[in-house]
């Protein structure tokens, strides 16, 4: 074999995989390939620092360029500071971290992949290498199975000719005229006058338009009194949400015994669409494996995400209520109503670990929409009606 593991697709997950091993076990032979030109890609990855453990703190520590002590949230009837930490991890960090921990011969950049198998990786110019296992996270690929929404956005890191003032990101700025489903605007504070301001978009289909996100975010820019002198770069993603499907049948359409990770594997929060911690979870899984060969690593990652899209379920109903039963036009307010909760709700409500009294506080009190509408709506659904 020329490695112990393949890692097809240089993104969050497979990069955190390839450093964890690193870190736990460098005796195993890892190589990563990537159809780009660098690691990572272009991106920035956000989580609550309630979303890992310590130890996930700990050893992530060194891709995160940013961190906060409390964030915003703004809607029309809403306004609010929540005192939890959030931080940023970067691609830029990311692809330092594994092209330090990994010999230059295992890192294959520019190369893609045109086929692959359980053991083997052909590349595009026809080399073929091997591996006691495969891992393919090579990102959202095309299902049947999965009954799927997007969330897609254009950001931009900008420099002001004044500082801004914000101490804190603003998560969600739903005050933004709602254009295409629901519409917010996210902002990232990286220093006194720099900036990564994003429109983003929770929308039924998967079209973006880059032209028009930009003027967006000019006409936001200038409504807030910030006068842009520079742009540094730019970041576009489209990403999915889930309202339904079959985890199983998922796994089925993949590559018979080709172990998944990433958004490949359905491993996202299904309201917010963030990754991070999922891919850090799964990494954390892969490395802590007694043995790393393809059916070992396939059984253990295919029933991890088996196991968490079941347990979703309920955020899933939530999704079906904002993109199904809320009129384009009022899908804000089923997270402004959210954004009443407790702090603590709202903690555990991102990273994935609801307790059962979550769900009945927050499906309690007064609804965001009309209730014959929302129960007409998750019936027809249930019977396949919608």
């Amino acid at each position: 074999m020329d490695f112990d593991i393949i890692l097809a697709g240089g993104g969050l997950a497979n990069g955190l995989i390839a450093l964890r091993l690193a870190q736990v076990r460098p005796d195993v032979r890892v190589a990563i390939v990537e159809t780009g030109d660098v690691l990572g890609g272009n991106h920035t990855w956000s989580s609550f620092t309630g979303d890992l453990s310590p130890e996930q703190q700990r050893w992530t520590a060194p891709l995160f360029e940013h961190r906060w002590e409390h964030y915003e949230v703004r809607f029309p009837r809403l306004q609010r500071r929540l005192e939890s930490g959030y931080g940023s991890a970067t691609s830029e960090r990311l692809a330092a971290a594994v092209t330090e921990a990994l010999p230059p011969a295992a890192i294959f950049t520019s190369m893609p992949v045109v086929a692959l198998t359980p053991t083997s990786v052909t590349l595009a110019d026809q080399r073929v290498l091997t591996a006691g296992a495969v891992i393919d996270g090579r990102g959202q690929g095309p299902t049947k199975a999965l009954d799927l929404r997007w969330q897609k956005f254009l950001g931009i890191e900008v420099e002001l000719a004044a500082p801004h003032g914000l101490t804190g990101p603003i998560i969600m700025d739903a005050t933004v005229p709602q254009r295409d489903g629901y519409r917010f605007i996210y902002t990232l504070p990286f220093g006194p006058t720099r900036l990564l301001i994003e429109d983003t978009y929770f929308s039924d289909g998967a079209d973006l338009s880059l032209d028009l996100l930009r003027q967006h975010l000019a006409d936001y820019a200038e409504a807030q009194g910030w006068t842009i002198v520079a742009t540094h770069r730019e970041e576009h993603g489209i990403l999915p949400l889930g309202i339904g499907g079959d985890i199983e049948a998922f796994w089925d359409e993949g590559d018979e015994g080709v172990p998944r990770v990433g958004l490949r594997s359905g491993m996202f929060h299904p309201v917010t669409g963030y990754s991070f911690p999922d891919a850090v979870q799964i990494a954390d899984l892969v490395a802590a494996l007694p043995v790393l060969d393809a059916a070992t690593i396939y059984a253990a990652v295919r029933r991890h995400s088996v196991d968490a899209w079941r347990a979703r379920g309920m955020y899933r109903l939530l999704n079906r209520m904002l993109f199904l039963a809320a009129l384009p036009d009022e899908r804000y307010r089923v997270l402004e109503r959210f954004y009443e909760h407790d702090e603590a709700l709202v903690g555990r409500f991102y990273a994935a670990q609801p307790k059962l009294r979550d769900w009945t506080t927050i499906l309690s009190g007064k609804p965001p929409l009309p209730v014959l509408r929302a129960m007409s709506t998750l019936i027809k659904y249930e019977l396949g009606m919608l």
